[in-house]
């Protein structure tokens, strides 16, 4: 433990904070390993069920709990994951950083995402994994079941583009602001996936890790290169009103 500490206050706070991500990223991407093989194993089969009966009518299972306007409501919040949304988000922003003289952060951002797509793509080709028989599906689904690609994707967009934002403030309030938007957001959508029977809570999970890993492995990229001079470094929000 000392000779731990003494490594410790050789580096710098900056190398601490990549040390504690990278640590972090591991973590995640050992819990989405062991939760792929228990998915695999069928070790998650009773509690996928369990969770996806409890948003479900007592008595009929074709029901989601809840009025019918509340169901219509998940359906938007659902679209918030979707492709066609996340795309226009993703291109929009893309496009500010562009015109805002950012052009290399703007490659970054839509590399980050299309990467993303890619890998979550590959992973749901890879399982084939089966949608919920379980109860009837209430929106269309194209696609296998795991990982989720709605809470996959949502976490890639939301968290990447909170990360970039927060990189822009100087204040502590802020960016825990706009990082707790962003995991609201990347939250309920994958709930909502739940919620309208299209995937298992296991699959929503997965995404969650998923995403959260490969944005956290983004943020580190983007931040290496901007050391290097790739990139555009971040725009501290004083020089912005100046």
């Amino acid at each position: 433990m000392a000779l731990l500490r003494r490594l410790l206050d050789r580096v710098s706070r900056a190398e601490k904070w990549m040390l504690a991500g990278f640590v972090i990223a591991a973590l995640l991407v050992l819990s989405f390993a062991l939760l792929a093989s228990g998915v695999i194993e069928g070790d998650t089969r009773a509690f996928d069920e369990r969770v996806l009966l409890l948003l479900r009518t007592p008595g009929d299972h074709s029901r989601p709990i809840g009025p019918p306007w509340f169901k219509e409501a998940v359906r938007d919040i659902t679209a918030l994951g979707g492709t066609s949304i996340l795309g226009i988000i993703v291109v929009g922003v893309a496009g500010f950083l562009a015109v805002s003289g950012l052009r290399h952060a703007a490659i970054m951002v839509l590399a980050s995402v299309l990467s993303g797509v890619a890998l979550s793509n590959s992973l749901k080709a890879g399982f084939s994994r089966p949608r919920p028989d379980l109860v009837p599906h209430d929106t269309v689904i194209y696609t296998a079941s795991f990982p989720s690609g709605h809470a996959t994707l949502s976490a890639v967009v939301y968290l990447t583009l909170g990360a970039l934002l927060c990189r822009t403030q100087s204040s502590l309030a802020v960016k825990a602001y706009i990082l707790s938007v962003a995991a609201f957001l990347t939250v309920i959508v994958g709930i909502s996936r739940v919620y309208l029977g299209v995937h298992w809570p296991t699959d929503v999970i997965a995404g969650w890790l998923l995403g959260g890993t490969w944005a956290l492995l983004c943020w580190f990229v983007m931040i290496w290169l901007q050391s290097r001079g790739e990139i555009e470094p971040e725009q501290p929000a004083d020089s912005q009103k100046a």
